[in-house]
């Protein structure tokens, strides 16, 4: 509930400093004289912005398993999904959340996610190539890591900066528009063909540029998820876990709305760098040994 309301709060925060701010730059009178109003842009940039991730964040959960044609443990039926279970219970008890969903997918990667609106209402599902590819200590440390993730709240702090941006991009990429008919195009007789060809243009520009953002944010978010792993269940398991994503590396087969949740991710170099969703797993080892990451696990 804390966090719905942060979540809903940020919200109105950001469109109070937007237009605050359009005020005092005289964007208000550029938007006026062409045509539009600055308060119903930026509740229609509220809306769609964050109204679009609010809603994927509730249906994350859904989604996740109907894409990945998860199947839930409800009763375990051999001794490999006990322990999956009473693994996900124990450490799910030491992070003080509730117990999570334990669901096994049909994937040949090692891999693993969570995901779900809410710390005590998740989602924690590992492929077929975790259990087959992997020791239990292993993957002891791999389901930490997903539990880390969820008791730090990850999956709604991640759609709140995904909310900001989109909030900005969709408001800046308008007076921008706005700008260019009025001024460039000498429209006077409100929204024109440049208004739009503009505002569409500059959209997918901000929001390349944007996603930078998040996905720093989601690199951050995996070392502090592994610092909790090595919390949970040892920082030797958490080593050797991520060692055996290095050497048996595939890539993610998990639909692109769940890849940021997974343990593994693409890895690549230069400008390309800045989009990864998961840092190098030499850095994340790197880190671990080093201790640099610090405590990983937020216990409420």
């Amino acid at each position: 509930m804390k966090r719905v309301f942060l979540f809903l709060a940020t919200n109105l925060a950001i469109v109070l400093v937007l237009s605050i701010t359009a005020r005092i730059l005289g964007v208000d009178r550029i938007l006026t004289q062409n045509g539009l109003n600055l308060s119903a842009l930026l509740v229609f940039a509220a809306l769609f912005g964050f109204g679009g991730s609010f809603i994927s964040l509730m249906l994350s959960k859904w989604m996740a398993k109907m894409s990945t044609r998860a199947r839930v443990i409800t009763q375990p039926a051999n001794a490999v999904e006990q322990w999956l279970v009473d693994t996900v219970r124990r450490q799910a008890q030491q992070a003080k959340i509730g117990m999570p969903e334990v669901a096994i997918y049909d994937a040949p990667e090692i891999n693993a996610f969570a995901t779900g609106a809410n710390r005590n209402n998740a989602l924690v599902a590992v492929s077929t190539g975790l259990l087959n590819g992997m020791t239990r200590e292993e993957a002891e440390a791999v389901l930490a890591h997903e539990v880390s993730h969820v008791a730090n709240g990850d999956m709604i702090t991640l759609a709140l900066i995904q909310g900001v941006v989109n909030t900005f991009v969709i408001f800046i990429a308008r007076v921008i528009g706005s700008f260019v008919d009025r001024v460039i195009f000498k429209n006077e007789q409100g929204p024109g063909i440049g208004y739009y060809v503009t505002s569409i243009a500059a959209e997918i520009v901000l929001a390349v540029l944007a996603s930078i953002i998040v996905m720093w944010f989601s690199r951050q978010r995996e070392f502090r998820a592994d610092a909790g792993g090595a919390q949970l269940a040892g920082r030797d398991k958490m080593i050797a876990a991520l060692q055996r994503l290095k050497a048996n590396y595939e890539p993610s087969t998990l639909p692109e709305a769940t890849k940021a949740f997974g343990i593994s991710g693409k890895t690549t170099g230069g400008l390309a760098r800045l989009f990864m969703s998961h840092p190098p797993l030499d850095e994340r080892i790197e880190a671990l040994r080093a201790g640099s990451v610090g405590s990983g696990l937020r216990v409420a």
